[in-house]
């Protein structure tokens, strides 16, 4: 049994030897270097995290200015519209305005024309049945008779 117990120990030393010498050391090693390559690892992580964040914001910059300029083209656009429409409005109204008087002043001297030829056909009518009746009355008579009438 001593000799038995004599064995375990060497075992024991033989084994804590090749633990403490060759084997531990190398785990040691290999978890160290684990460890380094996940931290270079959240390093990297946190420094492309912040790039993209700062790709992101300068986005967002580029945007908003893309934004203020389309804003600002838009209200150009729509304030030379507006006024070509403002231009474009007038110039039609200055133009109706014309046609308008012209065919006002046409009327008025076509009524104008009426007017004198419905006279001349009061007169001529007045006349012709003053004549019925054999009252006797001059042209004049009968035109300044017919225009008061029309007043």
């Amino acid at each position: 049994m001593p000799s038995q117990l004599f064995w375990l120990a060497i075992l024991f030393m033989a084994l804590y030897v090749a633990l403490s010498r060759y084997i531990l050391p190398k785990l040691s090693d290999t978890i160290e270097k684990r460890a380094n390559r996940i931290a270079f690892g959240l390093d990297e992580a946190a420094r492309l995290n912040n790039q993209a964040v700062e790709a992101r914001k300068a986005l967002e910059l580029r945007l908003a200015e893309a934004r203020s300029k389309a804003r600002e083209t838009a209200e150009r656009a729509r304030v030379k519209s507006e006024a070509e429409l403002a231009s474009e409005t007038a110039r039609v109204d200055a133009d109706v305005s014309k046609k308008l008087e012209a065919a006002e002043t046409r009327i008025k001297r076509l009524r104008s024309d009426a007017m004198k030829n419905v006279e001349a056909i009061a007169v001529d009518a007045a006349e012709a049945m003053i004549g019925k009746f054999g009252v006797k009355a001059t042209k004049a008579e009968l035109g300044k008779a017919v225009a008061k009438a029309l007043e």
